[in-house]
């Protein structure tokens, strides 16, 4: 018995569409190592997603709790932790009090890392649109509403 046509074709796109993403994660990685240098040349790549994080959650400047952090990237406590004392000591981020919480800590970039952080992301900024610059804009709109989908597929 024979396997049909759009079984194996279907097998054979899923195959390409996996091998394809993982050379995307594989770029994504060393990607963020090279962004977090940009920012720090002593931050690793867990800094940079850490940073990116604290950045994205902290967009009206009060500050984010670490444990918000850890659940949002789906790291143990302790791994932010190390982190976070990281990104402390190269001077990015600062712990500050929560107005809601005396006892409780916030996250927030300091000055020199809101600057850093900014400036890494405004060159990140420019060399994607210089290699999305060469699509056409339905490719564009298909690539973000695909990934949209994916990303919510796979939440």
């Amino acid at each position: 018995m024979s396997t049909p046509a759009h079984v194996e074709r279907s097998e054979e796109m899923v195959a390409a569409i996996e091998q394809e993403l993982s050379a995307l994660f594989r770029r994504s990685r060393s990607a963020s190592l090279r962004l977090a240098r940009r920012v720090h040349p002593e931050m690793d790549a867990a800094g940079y997603a850490l940073i990116s994080q604290i950045e994205m959650s902290t967009g009206n400047g009060a500050g984010v709790r670490a444990s918000d952090i850890a659940e949002v990237l789906g790291l143990d406590k302790s791994t932010v932790s190390r982190g976070i004392t990281q990104l402390e000591t190269l001077g990015l981020i600062e712990r500050v009090g929560d107005p809601d919480d005396g006892r409780a800590r916030l996250l927030r970039l300091t000055t020199t890392g809101a600057e850093r952080y900014e400036a890494m992301r405004t060159q990140r900024q420019t060399e994607f649109r210089a290699i999305l610059d060469r699509w056409n804009p339905t490719d564009l709109s298909d690539l973000g509403r695909l990934l949209a989908r994916l990303n919510t597929d796979l939440g």
